[in-house]
C-alpha cells in the first residue's frame, strides 16, 4: 500500500480516535504529498517509494529543529507538540541505524570509493547520502564521515 492510501485511512482511525495531534500531523503529511504531486513535472503522478522517505525525512527533519528552537527558547509546551509529531512521522519512516550500524556501513563505503583523507569527503557523502537515505540522519552521516576521514588509516 503507498503512503498516500495508509496516510488516508490513519486519517480516518484518527478522527474516529479523536485524536487530535495524530490528526493534525497526519493532514500536514498528506498536504506534503499532494504538493509532490502536483508539483511541475509530477502531472499527478503518484511518488515512488524514495520520495515518500525524502518528503517524510524532511517533515521529520522540520519537527527536530523546531523542538530544538522551542527548547533553546524555554518553550517546553510548543517543543512537547513538535516531539509529539515528530513520533508520528517517525512510524512511517524505516528503521533508523544505530550509530554503530553506520559506522559500519560508511567503512564499507569508503573501502569501496577509495578514500583516503579528508579531501574525499564529498565523494563518500555522495554516496552515503543515497544508500543511508531515510535510515539515519544527515548530520550523524556527516558527522561520521567525517570523524573516520580524518582519523583514518586505511
Amino acid at each position: 500500500m503507498a503512503l498516500k492510501e495508509t496516510i488516508d485511512a490513519d486519517i480516518k482511525k484518527a478522527m474516529l480516535a479523536k485524536d487530535k495531534v495524530r490528526l493534525t500531523t497526519l493532514r500536514s503529511i498528506k498536504s506534503q504529498i499532494l504538493l509532490a504531486e502536483t508539483a511541475e513535472g509530477q502531472h499527478g503522478a503518484a511518488l515512488t517509494p524514495d520520495a515518500e522517505i525524502k518528503l517524510l525525512t524532511k517533515q521529520a527533519k522540520q519537527r527536530r529543529e523546531a523542538a530544538d528552537t522551542y527548547n533553546k527558547q524555554f518553550r517546553s509546551d510548543l517543543e512537547e507538540v513538535e516531539l509529539n509529531e515528530l513520533a508520528i512521522i517517525e512510524e512511517y519512516l524505516p528503521q533508523q541505524l544505530t550509530e554503530a550500524d553506520i559506522v559500519e556501513r560508511i567503512v564499507g563505503i569508503i573501502q569501496r570509493v577509495g578514500a583516503t583523507g579528508p579531501s574525499d569527503l564529498g565523494k563518500v557523502m555522495g554516496v552515503a547520502a543515497r544508500e543511508l537515505a531515510g535510515q539515519a540522519d544527515g548530520r550523524v552521516i556527516s558527522q561520521v564521515v567525517s570523524n573516520l576521514l580524518n582519523n583514518t588509516n586505511l
